[in-house]
């Protein structure tokens, strides 16, 4: 029978686009004071409950928001290329209301149902559900019977939790409607079974 493995979810720290609600995606944005301090306060969190291995996605607000948790237990973090964020097309660097301004009916449309009409030019939602949802799988079989945590994206990780507990796509606005940055949610994956145990946990 296959170990459970508990995985730790954390979004990365604020970012001066974040701040302003902008869709950042793709796009290497820097982090903000604010998220600098979050990062910290994810690295104290860390070292107060320690993992066994640390994994974030390539883009570089994720790295450095998993730094101070690194240097707490003197591990080196992982990189996973399918835990980049989704890319958002035609909005990145751009809020949905000035979105909505030029295109009132395409951002109505996205409203609606998020995954059936993304933004022009977007990674395909359910593309981006299944390469999250695969590279946590494949991270959970390399610890079994670990805590690892994963320090990745807003939208990327609020579908692949969609997908793991199998909550349609179309509604993961609705249903996850934001995860706090450097906050904490935690599963547990055992072979193809999920389970959440915590969602959007602050560390400070």
């Amino acid at each position: 029978m296959a170990k459970p493995t508990t995985l730790l979810l954390a979004r990365h720290g604020q970012t001066v686009w974040h701040a302003e609600n902008r869709y950042a995606g793709v796009s290497d944005v820097a982090l903000t004071d604010t998220g600098r301090t979050q990062a910290e306060a994810l690295g104290r969190w860390v070292a107060a409950h320690p993992v066994d291995a640390i994994w974030t996605s390539p883009v570089s607000r994720a790295v450095i928001t998993a730094e101070p948790a690194c240097r707490a237990l003197d591990l080196t973090p992982h990189r996973e290329n399918d835990l980049r964020e989704c890319d958002f097309g035609v909005v990145e660097g751009r809020t949905l209301a000035e979105f909505g301004a030029e295109h009132p009916q395409a951002a109505e449309a996205f409203r609606a149902d998020p995954v059936a009409h993304p933004f022009p030019g977007a990674e395909d939602p359910t593309a981006a559900a299944r390469r999250g949802t695969a590279a946590l799988r494949r991270i959970a079989a390399a610890h079994p019977g670990e805590r690892v945590l994963v320090v990745a994206h807003n939208t990327l990780l609020r579908l692949t939790l969609c997908s793991l507990l199998h909550i349609p796509l179309a509604e993961y606005r609705r249903v996850l409607p934001r995860l706090a940055n450097a906050a904490v949610t935690e599963i547990r994956i055992t072979g193809e079974q999920t389970a959440l145990l915590s969602l959007n946990v602050p560390c400070a």
